[in-house]
């Protein structure tokens, strides 16, 4: 699953595809609606592959975490965002047993779920990076 070029912007919901740089910032395309915008340089913008989630040990990929859902999931959605609080702190630790409850605060829970799916829904969520992982652990 590779995340480098799914962008989340700061006060714009949803996910983005980057489809290519320009000089005040990058064209974008909504993985919900397909419309093409352009993102400036002055907007928080944040590659999926950088974010990860609090943990009690070390921090999470959202790869991983994503990757952990698929499984749980068998490679369906998940949890509505919009349920009750307490149902998507279960959830979250089914998924994420060891989340630093302190640190990873619902807001974040409501994102995480709401991103899986739309990427769920665009084909973009796999396990190739488990495949890759255990071909080299293997050689």
């Amino acid at each position: 699953m590779d995340l480098s070029t799914i962008l989340a912007i700061t006060g714009k919901p949803g996910l983005y595809k980057l489809i290519s740089r320009t000089k005040s910032g990058a064209l974008v395309e909504s993985l919900t609606d397909k419309r093409r915008m352009p993102a400036f340089s002055n907007e928080k913008i944040s590659s999926l592959k950088d974010i990860s989630i609090f943990t009690e040990d070390n921090d999470k990929p959202l790869v991983e975490v994503f990757q952990n859902i698929y499984r749980t999931e068998n490679g369906g959605k998940c949890i509505d965002h919009k349920s009750d609080e307490k149902t998507l702190k279960e959830y979250m630790a089914k998924v994420l047993p060891n989340y630093d409850k302190d640190r990873v605060h619902l807001s974040d829970m409501k994102k995480l779920f709401s991103w899986y799916n739309i990427l769920l829904d665009n084909g973009l969520v796999d396990l190739d990076e488990d495949k890759e992982n255990s071909s080299e652990k293997s050689e």
